[in-house]
């Protein structure tokens, strides 16, 4: 087990490291939620996911949805390092002729099993693949990301309502509770309360982890796979910007156009990253 966890961590540095080389490169974009969900890829893409890079169409592979889209960055970071493409197309992250578009496409990049960036959807169409696995009588897992800010979304609660109706229990929702969204506090815009009560209250097997400690998300969702009766949901307490305190601590840290100061603090995470990895070259 700590091997396991030694090889997540060093993953996880890995996703984070790509996650700000490549949005540095662009020179802007969405740093504070790409951010926040790098350890709960390092776990999926690391150990938990059935998915195999030279088939990425497979059809006994389990799916990942990223209902936040706009996590793309640190979403492709993850795809890259497990081979789906080229580590070097993340340096075309957002620009003309891209394969890698600012919210995931389908259609254009390898190993992404949905179209998101409008949000709530993302996570209906993860329920509706579920289904389709359950009607098939397949065991594909279908495991989903949606924020806590996306959570304001009427859709998102009939979509969840509609999964445990219909337990499917092959489905594992990770909400990303990083306490902010676009224009503010989560807390400040609408209070959600207690998104584990009210996960229960749909009828999801919830629990709770440490958004930023990879042996904590992996310990949920193993224990949420061993039950057989509900859809699971793992609510993530999370930062915006984690894994960076300088930009944890930024106000406006969900769409970032780096001022000086802030190119400093970014190039200085990049370098602190690189050294714990053994050197890799910035690109």
């Amino acid at each position: 087990m700590s091997a396991l966890i030694d090889d997540l961590e060093h993953f996880k540095d890995q996703i984070r490291l790509k996650t700000l080389q490549e949005l540095n490169h662009l020179g802007f974009g969405h740093y504070g939620g790409s951010l926040s969900i790098v350890e709960a890829l390092a776990v999926l893409y690391g150990e938990m996911l059935n998915v195999n890079p030279f088939n990425p169409h497979a059809e006994e592979r389990d799916y990942f949805i990223l209902s936040k889209g706009h996590g793309g960055p640190a979403y492709y970071a993850a795809l890259a390092l497990k081979g789906f493409f080229p580590e070097e197309l993340l340096y075309t992250l957002n620009q003309n002729g891209t394969s890698l578009p600012s919210h995931p496409d389908r259609n254009l990049t390898p190993g992404v099993d949905m179209t998101t960036g409008s949000l709530g959807q993302g996570l209906s169409a993860a329920v509706g693949v579920a289904l389709s696995h359950q009607l098939s009588g397949r065991s594909n897992r279908t495991y989903c990301i949606v924020g806590d800010g996306e959570l304001n979304e009427g859709q998102c609660w009939e979509a969840l309502q509609f999964a445990a109706h219909h337990k499917l229990n092959h489905l594992t929702v990770l909400v990303d509770d990083n306490k902010k969204q676009l224009d503010g506090l989560t807390k400040d815009i609408i209070d959600p309360i207690d998104f584990a009560e009210k996960f229960r209250a749909f009828g999801f097997y919830t629990l709770k982890a440490d958004g930023s400690s990879v042996r904590e998300i992996y310990e949920a969702i193993h224990q949420g796979k061993a039950q057989y009766s509900q859809p699971v949901a793992v609510i993530l307490d999370t930062v915006k910007g984690q894994g960076v305190p300088y930009l944890e601590a930024k106000a406006d840290n969900h769409h970032i156009r780096p001022n000086a100061q802030d190119k400093k603090a970014i190039l200085e995470a990049i370098a602190d990253l690189e050294n714990r990895l053994g050197g890799e070259v910035t690109v």
